[in-house]
């Protein structure tokens, strides 16, 4: 390591001691008449994962382009290190097509003055553990949905950011794909960034530090897994057969049995009335009870109740 590189890894310790947190506080996006994000907070820990969940539309990507400096927030404040310590991948490849695998990862390097030698370094072990080793001359535009995805989070980590900020990195990818991605995010952190990834796939969001839940721009709940699991208000039933009419609103059907959401129930636990079961829910659940609290007109109810266990938890 040359002595330039050490001053470099200093500055980049020093700025990472001053400042562990990024995100947003209050951030609002309006796009016309179309607001966007309305009043969304975000933190993102140095060293830590948090991920943004919401379907289509929720204002993931909006929020995500506003952390990684490429959208303007029109309210709120965004707080991220400079642009040379961000990395992004955005929702598509993120990679050049007509470049190889190569050529994407020295531009990039060249970009943020990585030399050559370090960059080398640094991804030779990345595209051997994730199989793009033997792809390295082969243009980007002829990789595969998954291979292209993986070297877009290389090129996004080649300087070693701060925050690493990547949106559906794992959409539309098989498996074998998801865990290397996965693995990638997981070498970024455990070096010091802040990762903030956007995901639709909730067993992802499960691993994380901490998650943050959109809809429609707004803001349904946040704080880490367990935070969100045990703010669920009300009770959540199993129930035997089609729920009853008066149900049918809150209630929905997963592995092929009726959960049913009571918002005023009070918490228990074990078996109900007529064979119906009280049960614990797990994040998905919790997302669901979230969105279904918006659509009733009950975000209110559940992102006190999350609010309150993340309080408790601390």
């Amino acid at each position: 390591m040359t002595a330039a590189q050490r001053a470099d890894g200093e500055v980049r310790r020093a700025a990472s001691d001053t400042i562990r947190e990024w995100g947003t506080r209050d951030l609002s996006v309006r796009f016309g008449k179309r607001m966007a994000l309305d009043h969304v907070t975000l933190r993102a820990a140095a060293g830590q994962i948090g991920a943004v969940v919401g379907g289509d539309g929720a204002g993931k990507s909006t929020l995500l382009g506003c952390v990684a400096g490429v959208v303007a927030a029109s309210q709120g404040e965004v707080r991220r290190p400079p642009a040379a310590r961000v990395g992004y991948l955005p929702s598509r490849s993120g990679v050049y097509p007509d470049l190889t695998v190569q050529e994407n990862l020295a531009f990039r390097a060249s970009v943020y003055g990585v030399s050559s030698a370090v960059a080398g370094q640094r991804v030779t072990g990345l595209l051997e553990r994730t199989g793009l080793a033997s792809a390295r001359q082969r243009l980007a535009g002829q990789l595969s949905g998954g291979m292209r995805k993986k070297l877009g989070v290389i090129a996004a980590m080649v300087h070693e950011p701060e925050l690493l900020v990547l949106d559906e990195p794992t959409t539309g990818v098989d498996p074998v794909s998801r865990a290397d991605l996965w693995w990638l995010i997981i070498i970024a952190a455990s070096e010091g960034a802040a990762v903030i990834v956007s995901t639709s796939y909730l067993d992802e969001a499960e691993r994380t530090a901490s998650v943050l839940v959109l809809s429609d721009g707004r803001q349904l709940a946040a704080g880490t897994p367990a935070e969100i699991m045990a703010g669920v208000p009300g009770v959540l039933r199993a129930v035997r057969g089609r729920p009853a009419e008066d149900e049918q609103r809150r209630a929905w059907l997963r592995a092929g049995q009726w959960r049913v959401w009571d918002p005023a129930g009070a918490s228990a636990s074990g078996p109900g009335r007529g064979g119906e079961n009280v049960i614990q829910p797990d994040l998905e659940d919790a997302v669901t009870v979230a969105e279904l609290g918006s659509e009733l007109g009950l975000a209110d109810r559940v992102e006190e109740a999350s609010s309150g266990s993340a309080a408790g938890a601390r």
